[in-house]
């Protein structure tokens, strides 16, 4: 099988050389101009100029000066993929709600943008809506994210989120027979040093393969908490590829963020937005 092609090229513009981003990459990177382009387009080339922020580079025929950095990120094998579609769930203009799949990261990297969630909202509003991620999922988990569509209501989100006024459900299924432990309760083991604090409630046990569904509230918001806490607990998640073993599973790993509460900065009320009827919190 013939290895997929990978570049990582910091490149500086000097004396001489074309002024134009697309003819500039053409001089100096091995690459074909179309796919240069497709570079490009799915965020994967990078603009340094002085001490500004280092912003992606979408536009072909953008100026350059002398002295700017491109630098380029090419993996074709990533590059190649074509991302699922997320689901509206909820537009109030000022905020959207989407249901992101599995497989999606929530943004991009340096290596570019176009399989996450935040550039393909940006893809639906653009040029009319701004486009902020307040809050992120794991890329193989499921559920609902919260997208503002201005600085203000960014800055409203964010400050919900640090006063925990928005409160997340989770539906996981984990290895093993739950119920036989607990039918609910608390883990509040650590996690790298800090306090953290997951609730959860025993749904069903399924013995065909051997995995229980559980309804998950996390009061904390460490690192891979609900994966890690599972694990530690003798319960890990079904299809979790980091943590636990004997979980695999042909599905993915079985982590949904079903259903969202919060004070809705529009209707000046409570909000719940959900998957599916769900029980709230204990």
């Amino acid at each position: 099988m013939q290895e997929s092609l990978k570049l990582d090229v910091a490149l500086e513009v000097e004396l001489g050389d074309p002024l134009i981003a697309i003819e500039f990459l053409v001089d100096n990177v091995n690459l074909s101009k179309s796919r240069l382009k497709d570079v490009m387009n799915k965020g994967a080339v990078w603009l340094q100029r002085g001490s500004a922020p280092k912003k992606r580079l979408r536009r072909a025929m953008s100026d350059l000066k002398v002295g700017d950095i491109l630098e380029l990120y090419y993996d074709e094998q990533l590059l190649s993929i074509r991302p699922p579609k997320p689901t509206l769930m909820s537009d109030d203009v000022q905020y959207t709600v989407w249901h992101k799949p599995a497989g999606m990261l929530s943004q991009g990297n340096e290596w570019g943008d176009h399989t996450s969630l935040l550039r393909q909202v940006e893809l639906v509003f653009n040029p009319k809506r701004e486009v902020y991620l307040v809050h992120r999922l794991d890329r193989e988990a499921s559920g609902l994210i919260i997208i503002a569509h201005s600085r203000k209501a960014a800055a409203y989100f964010n400050r919900l989120f640090q006063d925990s006024l928005i409160h997340k459900q989770y539906r996981i299924e984990v290895l093993g027979d739950l119920s036989q432990k607990a039918a609910e309760g608390t883990i509040s083991s650590q996690i790298d040093g800090k306090d953290a604090l997951t609730r959860f409630k025993f749904v069903k046990y399924t013995p065909e393969n051997n995995s229980s569904k559980v309804d998950v509230w996390i009061d904390t918001g460490r690192k891979h908490q609900i994966r890690r806490h599972f694990a530690d607990y003798g319960y890990p998640v079904m299809g979790d590829p980091k943590y636990g073993k004997g979980n695999k599973n042909r599905e993915g790993m079985k982590l949904a963020a079903v259903a969202l509460e919060f004070p809705c900065p529009v209707q000046h009320q409570t909000r719940r937005i959900s998957l599916y009827d769900t029980v709230k919190s204990p």
